[in-house]
């Protein structure tokens, strides 16, 4: 029983900073990337960001500099910092474990940001 809980979506004001958290259990968490997605109504899923094992990441252009991911090994959870947040990061935010090279991906339920005045 694979599960990928995310939490700490909300609302925030332009400018303002959000932090997401994914809960995993049910894998080895160490063998697997994780990542954190994205995707507004009307839009296609995208990539925000990944994380190796080794502590490797990969941002997404439009959140680099803003966005940290962030891995704690001991807790098998996955952390994306949003800071200086943007109309247009409204998305629900998917968390996602795949083992490189893999066939198959879990993902989350998902978590709502939404980033207004």
């Amino acid at each position: 029983q694979v599960q990928l809980v995310e939490s700490g979506g909300g609302l925030v004001q332009p400018g303002g900073s959000l932090s997401l958290s994914c809960a995993a259990s049910g894998i080895i968490f160490s063998r697997y990337v994780m990542g954190w997605y994205r995707q507004a109504p009307g839009k296609q899923r995208e990539l925000v960001a990944t994380i190796t094992n080794g502590k490797s990441t990969n941002y997404a252009d439009s959140v680099k500099g803003r966005f940290t991911i962030s891995r704690d090994n001991a807790k098998d959870t996955v952390l994306l910092q949003m800071n200086s947040l943007k109309p247009e990061d409204t998305a629900v935010y998917y968390c996602n474990a795949k083992i490189s090279g893999g066939r198959f991906a879990y993902w989350g339920q998902g978590t709502q940001v939404t980033v207004s005045s």
